[in-house]
């Protein structure tokens, strides 16, 4: 059901789904791997889509990690509503993340542990990924991490350019195969 609403939602809106099958457990175990479940006290999630990290996030995370989830798209958002109604600390919100630092002043929270991003930065205006970058890198944690996934290298040095660090991995098993990137703005 939920991949027939995906490929229904790429065929409509092509710009903003950025594929046309949610992500696979393969990529969500390795875009997770980075995340110390442990240690963390909030996670956002960027263009939650219909919820294949989400459900593993909830999943792995403490009950009191806040976690927040961005869906611009009306139809994932009502689905992910309806998914996660009943799950502790976890606020979903259709709107653009160009608009995320008026919801963390209004949750009250200063600083992201982990940020995790389905955005698909090679369709969207340069201008949102500009604004939308510059706001991650100024909400994360100094030891925070951005994951995010790319179908081709092209927009590589483009992230790159907002941080001092990427670790870059390939899961084959996705359609389309995908690049994982790891951001950092820390000193190790």
């Amino acid at each position: 059901m939920r991949s027939i609403k995906f490929m229904s939602q790429y065929l409509v809106r092509p710009r903003t789904v950025g594929a046309i099958l949610p992500s696979s457990k393969y990529l969500s175990n390795k875009m997770l791997k980075q995340i110390n479940f442990k240690d963390s006290n909030c996670i956002i999630e960027y263009g939650s889509g219909t919820g294949a990290f989400t459900n593993e996030i909830l999943r792995r995370r403490k009950k009191k990690t806040t976690i927040i989830l961005f869906e611009y798209n009306r139809s994932f958002y009502e689905i992910l509503k309806t998914s996660f109604k009943d799950e502790p600390n976890l606020f979903i919100i259709n709107d653009s993340v160009e608009k995320i630092e008026y919801y963390l002043k209004d949750l009250n929270i200063d600083t992201v542990d982990y940020i995790v991003s389905g955005l698909p930065f090679a369709s969207l205006p340069i201008e949102m990924s500009n604004c939308i970058l510059n706001k991650t890198t100024q909400i994360l944690d100094s030891n925070g991490v951005f994951i995010t996934f790319q179908y081709t290298k092209l927009k590589i040095p483009y992230i790159q350019s907002f941080f001092t660090h990427i670790d870059v991995e390939k899961e084959y098993r996705n359609v389309p195969p995908a690049y994982i990137l790891s951001c950092k703005n820390s000193n190790f």
